[in-house]
């Protein structure tokens, strides 16, 4: 007997739930063991506006222009000067660097469950004030009310229990801090998103839907997108960029930025 068609596609959404965080997580392992210590300090998308941002940046940062747009623009919704900040899912450590050396933050605790990635970022980025901690999103490994700001970005796609993850931000944060967060769901996932979001346990300040500006941003990270979808598409790695590039223009993916205050 067949099952019906909203059994099936109930079974294939619980299926997706599963193996989306897990695809992710190595992926992103893999990724890590194939740099050295000169490649890749960002693992986001892009972000650019129009008319442009005009971000001033040092000489070093200008081949990371778009990805630091994106982090600048997330991180700067409120002032990190004197803070202590941490980011969860720091990646490769680009955007630690450039918020510690830019934003004037007291400190900043990039932490991630990446080993490889994290022996990258010590090696890469040494910086006073800068250190990187391997943890878990949804256990982080510090005091209650350690942390002024909480940054995460492009990140909590990969983890399986986002309410957790919530949680514990709201756990480390002291009163007044800020969750400083930024990521993308696929259309069918925006409601349980926005559900989870709005039972954080902590104030929403603002919100946006940034797809026009993320698109804009990976045109200027990867032009080619532009003029060579089919060719590229041959390729695994260029496949996932075009894939996504095109949900963000059809709208099948929601990228948004928000701003979170614990009361």
């Amino acid at each position: 007997m067949t099952p019906p068609a909203d059994l099936l596609k109930s079974r294939k959404e619980r299926k997706d739930r599963r193996t989306h965080p897990i695809f992710n997580k190595y992926w992103y392992r893999l990724h890590s063991r194939f740099l050295s210590n000169e490649d890749k300090v960002f693992l986001n998308w892009g972000y650019e506006e129009d008319p442009p941002m005009a971000l001033p940046l040092a000489e070093s940062d200008e081949p990371n222009r778009y990805s630091i747009q994106l982090y600048h623009r997330v991180a700067a919704q409120v002032d990190l000067t004197g803070k202590r900040v941490l980011e969860v899912s720091c990646g490769h450590g680009g955007g630690a660097s450039y918020v510690m050396r830019t934003l004037g933050p007291a400190s900043y605790t990039g932490l991630d469950l990446n080993p490889v990635g994290l022996d990258f970022c010590r090696k890469k980025h040494q910086l006073p004030g800068l250190d990187f901690v391997e943890g878990n999103a949804e256990k982080l490994p510090f005091p209650d009310q350690s942390f002024d700001a909480v940054i995460n970005v492009e990140a909590s796609h990969c983890y399986p229990r986002f309410p957790r993850f919530l949680d514990e931000v709201a756990r480390v944060l002291r009163p007044g801090g800020h969750f400083l967060y930024t990521d993308a769901r696929r259309r069918q996932e925006i409601p349980g998103w926005e559900e989870e979001l709005g039972d954080a346990p902590m104030r929403l300040i603002s919100e946006s839907v940034i797809n026009e500006q993320v698109a804009r941003g990976v045109e200027k990270l990867y032009p080619v997108l532009l003029f060579k979808q089919a060719r590229l598409q041959a390729s695994f790695g260029f496949a996932i960029w075009v894939t996504l590039y095109r949900r963000l223009l059809n709208n099948d993916v929601s990228y948004r930025i928000y701003c979170f205050a614990k009361e």
